[in-house]
């Protein structure tokens, strides 16, 4: 796979504030607050920053958790994951395999069969439905 690489002016030019807070700094939205959290129509789930797939509405899940969770990514290579020791805890980051943007972390506490929840933010996303 390319790696999408632009410089932060282009990422500034090309997204939203919300969709560069996220997705190049690393941010996110308050629980319970994003466009996809609650949203569950057919479709594949893509980045917003470069629009390689990541993950199907097939595996798409309601946690509760308040942000668009899913028990698997699109493919194996969809996604990257980086151990993250921000905030005062450990997590694992989950990054755009394609463009390194930051989409959320994933947690060992999902539904079988993979027993992952896939956090992602929905400034991170776009919905390209079927």
């Amino acid at each position: 796979m390319d790696k999408v690489v632009r410089t932060d002016e282009e990422w500034r030019a090309l997204l939203t504030p919300e969709q560069y807070a996220v997705l190049r700094r690393k941010g996110t939205k308050a629980p319970f607050s994003g466009e996809y959290d609650e949203t569950f129509e057919p479709g594949v789930y893509k980045c917003a920053g470069c629009g390689a797939e990541l993950f199907s509405s097939d595996a798409k899940y309601d946690s509760g958790c308040g942000w668009p969770a899913f028990s698997a990514p699109a493919g194996e290579e969809a996604v990257e994951l980086e151990r993250d020791q921000s905030h005062g805890m450990v997590r694992t980051e989950v990054l755009c395999a394609s463009c390194d943007s930051h989409l959320g972390h994933v947690f060992p506490d999902g539904p079988a069969p993979t027993g992952q929840r896939f956090c992602i933010n929905s400034a991170a996303l776009e919905l390209d439905e079927a």
